[in-house]
């Protein structure tokens, strides 16, 4: 497979009256063409941050202090934020699916020219070309009368369907790499299903590559091919979503397996809450940032961080131990 993206130690942090926050710590990840990929972990743990920082979309006071995001045999980070080549490739190479539409989405432009103006830009279409495609795009995201409807702003929208609209803004220049990040947090669990049902459809239509950043493992499951799970910073485990799911290998996959329901168990199990609290980022112990949490944590002995160790095939761990317990 082609190899679209590569990150490679990639270092943010934000500066506070506190100290130096490391939100993301040394990552390192790949991502291969036609993949979809699962980006993992509680709030907090880095998630957003690293997509931001590939983006280079990170605002004051953070800062991307070290590490490579090779794209297209190119490191993107040598280019400023603000750069004529960011610029191309934001929106046209590699876009983003954000959090919150009403936050992302401009109140008071209509979605007509929210759509337009990448297409414009990018594309170089003229107003009658793009507003055709925008509508066209519309109609693929499932929003009814699309026609009439391109004309509203924002507010008129539901909240499922300004998704739908963010989700159109960020297929429509046929990107290589979709970054949605968390796209369904505010939705009902119905809606959640349908929008990841019209974004992955979406995705094999134009033949491009999707990186899911989620805490709802129900959708790694059913969705990506392979998975990256952070913890304070880092990526401590990642594998094929088989690999995740049926052989996971770091306390803390397993502990949040357990912690959530699933259909296939009897009624009546209780769910296995993750003890504790994640640590301070400002002030990281000097061995493993989960050992507080860790079910296991008796067993280990070592006074460093662990570094990243090969299972089997593409499964890899941030763990000393070997553990032989399965998530369910």
């Amino acid at each position: 497979m082609t190899r679209l993206l590569e990150v490679i130690n990639l270092k943010t942090q934000y500066n506070t009256t506190d100290g130096i926050v490391k939100a993301v710590d040394d990552v390192s990840y790949y991502v291969d063409e036609g993949e979809i990929i699962g980006l993992v972990g509680e709030s907090g743990c880095g998630k957003s941050v690293s997509q931001l920082s590939v983006m280079q979309l990170i605002s004051t006071p953070g800062k991307i202090t070290g590490g490579e995001v090779i794209f297209e045999g190119q490191d993107i980070l040598k280019y400023g934020a603000n750069s004529n080549e960011m610029r191309t490739i934001r929106g046209g190479k590699i876009s983003m699916v954000f959090q919150e539409p009403m936050t992302s989405l401009n109140p008071v432009l209509t979605v007509c020219r929210q759509l337009t103006e990448s297409l414009e830009l990018h594309l170089k279409m003229d107003k009658h070309l793009s507003r055709q495609r925008s509508i066209e795009l519309l109609e693929l995201v499932g929003i009814p009368d699309a026609k009439k409807r391109i004309d509203n702003y924002p507010h008129q929208f539901s909240g499922g369907m300004r998704q739908r609209v963010m989700i159109a803004i960020a297929l429509s220049c046929n990107p290589k790499i979709v970054i949605a990040d968390e796209p369904t947090t505010a939705l009902d669990v119905t809606t959640q299903a349908q929008l990841f049902e019209v974004m992955t459809r979406m995705v094999k239509q134009i033949k491009t590559t999707l990186v899911i950043v989620t805490h709802n493992l129900g959708v790694v499951a059913r969705y990506v091919d392979r998975v990256y799970v952070m913890y304070a910073g880092k990526i401590v485990e990642t594998g094929t979503a088989e690999d995740i799911f049926i052989h996971p290998a770091h306390p803390y996959t397993i502990a949040l397996i357990k912690s959530v329901p699933r259909l296939d168990e009897p009624r009546g199990r209780k769910l296995v809450p993750i003890l504790g609290i994640p640590p301070n980022l400002i002030n990281m112990p000097p061995y493993c940032a989960f050992r507080p949490r860790c079910a296991y944590r008796e067993q280990c002995k070592h006074e460093e961080s662990p570094p990243m160790r090969h299972i089997d095939g593409d499964h890899y761990i941030r763990c000393y131990l070997d553990v032989k317990e399965v998530a369910w």
